[in-house]
């Protein structure tokens, strides 16, 4: 197998750095012959993404900053790596159909000769890069920047080209089977809710008799949990909040004592309704952790979650409005809202039919949620260890 060459990672790729677009030429809606601006905002977490996306009309002086399917984008402002959201120097791929634009402050990498550009993803993705590059970022903690300079004058230690894409070739199959599940999850919940509308909104019976919320399940609120720090290394868990629930826990979530009520601990399955801030109803898909305030955790002793589950995520827009109209910055819903949200009661029977439908749905997220946090976890281990050379790959390309 080839040595690796410690060299300069600005031999191997060059950087486009986005056009700096007039605001008052964005479009709000898409016309003929515009296209989507990919800002900073839309390549956090990861993937570009078409969020609160504006538009701008295209010509041909725009060609250097098209962004077509397979790009690697890397964010040249944004927050240092506490904030765990749309970090200076975060990697994306564009995965999209749909051409787009380039923004300025987000840097387009392309790769020289026959160097690899899902392994140069890949060592942008790897966190002793991440660090590095928020470390070498001037600015505030939420607007930190950093220049072309820095990204192409990284130091890194690379293989022979066979070898990149034979390292490139593991991650990425790693990260297509998280993908897929990802999707199927989404297609899963649509069934779900979509099963859901046709008997509750569609064919609702007269007959069915009706009840609060509040009174179908119950709804724990969650500690404050600063109340609670951990006595040891050993009797602790990490805890969950809103943050958390968007974006999983990390090494910056906070962390509390299990000498608590065990109801406050949140296990993988479990429904958690956010009341505060950002409301959502979500499936919780990680590790066992303990519920923080502004969360509920829902659950029932005679529904089944499907049941509870999908009655909440029908009412969350609802939620949404009337947190909305709260006079505070953080919006947020109160008990009394859930009194007055009402569902329909069918027949035990009928519950039993009905799930015998949609329960293997819901059961299915759940142990996709599981298979993507192994395959998560796999991928996290193996990308710095393959990145470095502690673990080689053998590559039949001669």
């Amino acid at each position: 197998m080839g040595q690796w060459q410690d060299m300069i990672i600005g031999d191997y790729i060059d950087l486009i750095s986005g056009y700096a677009f007039k605001s008052a030429d964005f479009l709000e809606e898409q016309i003929e012959g515009s296209l989507p601006v990919i800002k900073i905002k839309n390549v956090a977490n990861g993937d570009v993404n078409l969020k609160d996306v504006v538009f701008h009309k295209y010509n041909p002086i725009l060609e250097k900053y098209l962004l077509s399917e397979g790009d690697v984008l890397i964010a040249m402002t944004g927050n240092h790596p506490q904030a765990q959201t749309q970090v200076v120097g975060d990697v994306s791929r564009y995965k999209l159909k749909e051409k787009s634009l380039l923004n300025q402050r987000v840097g387009k990498l392309i790769v020289k000769d026959d160097t690899n550009k899902d392994f140069i993803y890949y060592f942008f993705k790897n966190d002793e890069v991440r660090f590095y590059l928020a470390n070498q970022s001037s600015g505030s903690a939420n607007q930190a920047n950093i220049s072309k300079a820095d990204i192409l004058g990284l130091n890194l230690t690379i293989p022979l080209p066979n070898e990149q894409t034979a390292i490139a070739s593991v991650l990425s199959s790693l990260d297509d089977k998280i993908d897929l599940l990802h999707r199927q999850n989404v297609t899963l919940e649509k069934m779900a809710e979509t099963l859901f509308r046709q008997w509750f909104v569609e064919e609702a019976k007269e007959e069915w008799g009706t009840m609060s919320l509040n009174k179908m399940a119950n709804f724990l609120n969650g500690l404050a949990c600063q109340k609670f720090p951990p006595k040891n290394e050993i009797d602790k868990l990490p805890v969950l909040k809103i943050k958390e629930l968007s974006s999983g826990i990390t090494e910056n979530s906070d962390w509390a004592s299990t000498e608590i009520k065990p109801e406050y601990i949140v296990r993988n399955g479990d429904v958690i309704f956010a009341w505060s801030a950002s409301l959502m109803v979500k499936i919780w898909n990680g590790q066992a952790c303990i519920l923080n305030q502004h969360l509920f955790k829902v659950t029932s002793k005679y529904y089944p979650k499907w049941f509870y589950y999908l009655w909440c995520k029908h009412h969350l827009a609802e939620f949404i409005s009337i947190a909305a109209s709260h006079a505070t910055t953080m919006g947020h819903i109160k008990r009394s809202d859930l009194d007055e949200a009402m569902v329909f009661i069918p027949s035990n029977e009928e519950v039993k039919l009905m799930s015998q439908q949609i329960e293997p749905i819901i059961d299915k997220v759940i142990a996709n949620n599981n298979q993507i946090r192994t395959l998560t976890a796999l991928r996290d281990t193996l990308l710095p260890k393959l990145m470095s050379g502690e673990v080689r790959v053998k590559s039949n390309i001669k």
